[in-house]
């Protein structure tokens, strides 16, 4: 499977030479939006760290499963149909606590690193006024 990133003119020519050469019969999604990226990802754990650091009450790693369970799944089940009906059918029945444990790193369900870059900007947005709001102060990115 090919995935390309098409931010330029130049890209979209890329593209197409994949598509051309692809052999037959095959499936093709398009979506709109990039990939997350590397900034946001050390900006999001920049701030579960301040806030561990702060608050003193979980690990960074724990807040970042709140984080994900509270604010990013909300975004994706808004938004990706096929997010939804997996979340759906198999965290959303559990207790609180497990839905927490399959959100951290144990488990990992994938929430934030399936969003693109506006999703994750808005996540990164709400993530800033929860910690806020609980009186972390965390860096300003740039």
């Amino acid at each position: 499977m090919s995935e390309v990133t098409v931010k330029r003119a130049e890209d979209r020519t890329q593209a197409a030479t994949i598509l051309g050469n692809f052999k037959l019969p095959f499936t093709m999604t398009l979506k709109k939006g990039t990939h997350r990226s590397l900034e946001q990802n050390r900006l999001q754990w920049l701030w579960m760290n301040e806030a561990a650091e702060q608050l003193g009450e979980y690990t960074p790693s724990q807040y970042q499963a709140i984080c994900k369970l509270e604010l990013g799944v909300p975004i994706l089940r808004g938004e990706d149909s096929d997010f939804r009906e997996l979340y759906d059918k198999t965290i959303k029945p559990l207790p609180y606590e497990t839905k927490l444990e399959v959100m951290g790193h144990k488990f990992d369900f994938p929430v934030t690193s399936r969003m693109k870059s506006g999703q994750k900007k808005r996540y990164l947005d709400d993530v800033y006024i929860y910690f806020t709001e609980l009186g972390v102060n965390l860096t300003e990115p740039e």
